[in-house]
């Protein structure tokens, strides 16, 4: 039996999770409960045969990133469905069940064209719609901004954001104003021709001028709604930051960070595995 949900979940979608988030939380996306007389079946086969869209070699990869639950636990693709189990799929992002609305909220728009925005994100905005914040959002106010826009509907996928950043960080962020920007954006994130640069405050004093942090980031088994560092190669996925003191001051530091890859809240991780929490 699956439940109540009127929004399939889309292949690319599996495939995005733990790209960037905005909360450390998870959210359900697909649920299914098995039935009385279901045989036993290895949950990605019994996924793939029940969700739209969605390839098993994605599902494999939801697994193997602890998104894929059943009965409230993480599971691997080769657990065997019992009856009666409930499945779930989880993501680091809300569904989008709820149309944005249009909200007068100001704006601080650094670059604005025919094609696209860059918008200085103050921190404490959240930056969509999502499980406690369906209003009063980064999305709701580029909806109201671009209301008298013919070509830009802020409930259409294939315009607005191109990135994201976290609630509590403040820093510019890019939206694509038309279909064919979003796509030509997306694609020079995606191969890293971007240029992001980030500033934190950290505890403690960074006695070396710069330097790299490399590990892999995952959910901490520990605690789902927190990302660690792996050193296990076959656990996570491969995450490098650089950094450079930009001014000592007391018991803090001000640092300089550059991402060679963008995993879920990589700067916080990664500052904390060097017991420099941000």
């Amino acid at each position: 039996m699956i439940e109540n949900f009127s929004e399939e979940i889309e292949d690319n979608d599996i495939d995005e999770i733990e790209a960037i988030g905005d909360e450390a939380q998870l959210y359900e996306h697909f649920r299914v409960v098995a039935d009385k007389g279901q045989a036993l079946v290895r949950v990605d086969k019994y996924l793939f045969d029940r969700i739209v869209n969605a390839s098993r070699n994605r599902i494999q990869k939801a697994a193997e990133a602890g998104f894929v639950m059943v009965n409230g636990k993480p599971v691997k693709c080769s657990y065997k469905v019992k009856p009666l189990d409930v499945i779930t799929v989880m993501m680091d992002r809300p569904r989008y069940e709820n149309e944005v609305v249009p909200e007068d909220i100001p704006l601080n728009i650094v670059y604005e064209d025919k094609y696209l925005m860059v918008v200085n994100k103050p921190a404490g905005l959240v930056v969509h719609p999502g499980h406690g914040n369906y209003h009063g959002t980064l999305v709701n106010a580029l909806a109201w901004h671009l209301k008298d826009d013919p070509d830009y509907d802020a409930n259409d996928p294939r315009v607005g954001l191109v990135h994201r950043i976290d609630k509590d960080t403040s820093g510019l962020l890019v939206i694509a104003k038309t279909p064919d920007a979003k796509t030509h954006l997306g694609l020079q994130f995606f191969n890293k021709t971007t240029k992001r640069k980030y500033r934190a405050l950290v505890w403690g004093i960074v006695e070396e001028n710069e330097g790299t942090v490399v590990g892999n980031i995952a959910r901490n088994p520990r605690d789902r709604m927190q990302m660690a560092v792996f050193e296990d190669p076959e656990i996570g996925k491969h995450a490098v930051t650089h950094y450079r003191v930009l001014e000592r001051l007391g018991y803090v530091t001000l640092v300089e960070c550059v991402l060679e890859t963008g995993r879920t809240h990589q700067i916080r991780v990664h500052m904390k595995h060097i017991a420099r929490a941000v």
